[in-house]
């Protein structure tokens, strides 16, 4: 009275089990119909070598029923094989609208989830940050290429060096003002153009505080 009522596909596999046991058990039984069958027939044949025309026409009734009996079994054996195909049909009819159903759900889910028109905005914003990012990144190269690759820096570097070689010489040539200068006389004044001792450690001396 409290039994749980069976599903469609525990019915389907309950039936399948059912029909497998008829059929096995009408194999059965032609089996020994067929067993009998040979029987009777060496019964009429025996009766007729003893001319019992009698005792043979009822052997021969009983083998007429008993072949009717036959057909039957088979007629029946191949309706129920029939029922199992059709059955076997249902049941893949049913896994296929198990499948279906499963299906309908999973979409009803994902469209209640994924609203179209919110999902077309995503795209479209996506897209657009995604153009706003390649122009930053390229707008960071094209500063970076100018910051790096800026042509008055080696000029710059340049002028600075000059600026103070410059200062160091103006320096040096300050200093070298109070110097003492060489005697400016003609080559062939030996005797006047001779330098000293006390020049050579003059101009040392001079070169000494530069």
């Amino acid at each position: 009275m409290f039994k749980k009522k069976p599903t469609a596909q525990e019915q389907l596999r309950e039936n399948d089990r059912t029909m497998r046991k008829t059929q096995r058990d009408l194999t059965r039984d032609r089996g020994q119909l067929e067993k009998e069958e040979k029987r009777i027939e060496m019964e009429i044949k025996k009766a007729a070598k003893q001319g019992n025309k009698q005792a043979a026409t009822v052997l021969a009734k009983q083998l007429v029923a008993l072949r009717k009996q036959k057909t039957k079994s088979y007629s029946v054996g191949s309706k129920i094989s029939a029922i199992g195909n059709q059955q076997k049909l249902m049941h893949s009819n049913m896994k296929m609208a198990g499948a279906m159903a499963t299906t309908t759900k999973t979409m009803q889910q994902m469209n209640k989830v994924m609203d179209p028109q919110k999902t077309a905005k995503m795209m479209q914003d996506f897209e657009r940050e995604n153009m706003k990012m390649g122009m930053s990144e390229d707008m960071i190269n094209d500063t970076l290429d100018d910051i790096l690759g800026e042509s008055g820096d080696e000029e710059e570097s340049d002028a600075v060096v000059s600026q103070v070689l410059d200062e160091i010489g103006i320096e040096i040539t300050g200093k070298m003002v109070n110097a003492p200068a060489a005697p400016s006389k003609s080559l062939g004044e030996t005797s006047k153009s001779r330098v000293t001792d006390d020049d050579i450690e003059r101009q040392l001396a001079a070169l000494k505080d530069l």
